[in-house]
């Protein structure tokens, strides 16, 4: 299955692994759909594809938003959401609104997204989302990370059974260097924090966006590929 003359969904398509992944899709040959909340982010992304794209804004935490996107874009092939919020911290000192933010990111807007969606989505079509390495490998400070992604995980494969034939998959990433995320923990920590992880690392290194949208485009083009929850994380669950 190839991507020429397909549409493609892209939540978070403003920055990061969702621009990658839209701009590798546009590369592929596909119609792609840039949504996420800042126009201005996407309208950036828009300026670097060449072929067929359409700009939509929408937040996909709120299932109102998600439903007129949906009638909006009428049928699809293929959807991909980067969308995340983080709640980094011991349990103890996080507050309800960040707990919050952090569920409606991971687990309402994939809901959301597949419950509007899904009626529009080609029998051949895929939705790809992405979790995170510390639902497998927990640490400090990370129970919510943690829960989310492991709740999108489990999800993810319940969504494959009822909607088979439709696809759906999850992609794993460990720490990448996707610009902006990082810029919340200041140059010298995002430093620190990426060379530790690259010298524990088996693959000695951090993830690049080109990584992950790679491994997007593998998940919606493979028809026998569903259910599965893809690590891409350079070894980080081995360390």
């Amino acid at each position: 299955m190839q991507l020429e003359g397909r549409k493609v969904i892209v939540v978070g398509a403003g920055s990061g692994i969702g621009r990658g992944v839209a701009i590798a899709a546009s590369e592929a040959g596909a119609h792609v759909v840039l949504a996420g909340r800042k126009r201005e982010t996407l309208e950036a992304t828009s300026e670097l594809m060449k072929g067929p794209r359409e700009v939509r804004v929408l937040d996909a935490t709120v299932e109102a938003e998600v439903a007129a996107f949906c009638e909006g874009v009428g049928s699809f092939d293929h959807l991909v959401s980067t969308v995340s919020q983080g709640a980094v911290g011991p349990l103890s000192g996080l507050g309800a609104a960040a707990i919050e933010r952090a569920f409606a990111a991971k687990l309402w807007a994939p809901l959301f997204l597949v419950k509007h969606a899904a009626p529009r989505i080609s029998p051949e079509g895929s939705f790809t989302f992405f979790s995170g390495f510390r639902a497998w490998k927990p640490a400090v400070g990370t129970s919510i990370t943690s829960l989310v992604n492991g709740g999108l995980e489990a999800f993810t494969k319940a969504m494959a059974v009822e909607l088979a034939p439709v696809r759906l998959n999850a992609i794993s990433p460990g720490v990448v260097d996707s610009g902006s995320f990082w810029d919340r923990l200041g140059a010298e920590a995002r430093e620190r924090l990426f060379a530790d992880y690259a010298s524990k690392a088996p693959a000695r290194r951090v993830g690049r966006t080109e990584d992950l949208a790679a491994a997007t485009l593998f998940a919606m083009t493979n028809p026998f590929l569903t259910g599965t929850v893809l690590s891409v994380d350079g070894g980080g669950v081995l360390m």
